[in-house]
């Protein structure tokens, strides 16, 4: 059997990110219809609540590609431990579960396991999106541009928070190119 270096992190990464957080929660609200084809292409990763994979992950993209039989061609790239660092690429697949609103995908990184991913929230041109799980352990705050105005920022920010996400919880990689220092204030330290 020839397995490659990154076969026992890819098979761990599957099991955490489909077995984790099992208490039964409110449903997580997603969008009610997704337009795939304006959703397909690349997006940044501006803020997450990462998997033990992106912990250290910069320049973090995920690029989407609609295939013909429905699914969607999944590529998820990001440096390790720097933003120069080696560049590491996975390349789940994208199926859609809920064809009424496209909003709800199982992401198979490998078989027979689809993990779930929800779009919890895509702006009218598409430029930004949250994806999110039912379980709320995971969270990725994405954008077309490596760059979000921070009210922008924090009103997505704000809306994964009203879903049951921990502010506390949110990192914001890093990318070339990117003009952020320091991640935005919490809510309360900004009036104060």
């Amino acid at each position: 059997m020839n397995l490659s270096k990154y076969s026992l992190p890819l098979m761990l990464f599957t099991l955490v990110f489909g077995c984790l957080g099992c208490s039964v929660l409110e449903e997580i609200k997603t969008e009610p219809y997704v337009d795939l084809e304006r959703f397909m292409g690349e997006w940044y990763v501006v803020a997450s609540i990462p998997t033990f994979l992106e912990k250290e992950a910069y320049n973090p993209k995920e690029s989407y590609r609609l295939n013909a039989d429905g699914t969607i061609a999944t590529t998820f790239t990001f440096n390790s431990g720097a933003l120069d660092g080696f560049k590491r690429a996975f390349y789940p697949t994208g199926f859609v579960r809920d064809v009424q609103s496209n909003a709800v995908w199982g992401m198979q990184f490998v078989w027979p396991v689809k993990a779930d991913f929800r779009i919890v929230f895509v702006d009218t041109d598409y430029s930004h999106t949250i994806i999110g799980r039912q379980k709320r352990d995971f969270l990725w705050i994405m954008a077309r541009q490596p760059n979000l105005e921070e009210s922008v920022l924090e009103e997505l920010i704000q809306l994964s928070v009203d879903e049951g996400y921990s502010r506390d919880d949110i990192i914001f990689p890093l990318h070339d190119g990117s003009q952020r220092n320091t991640s935005p204030l919490p809510e309360s330290k900004k009036d104060g």
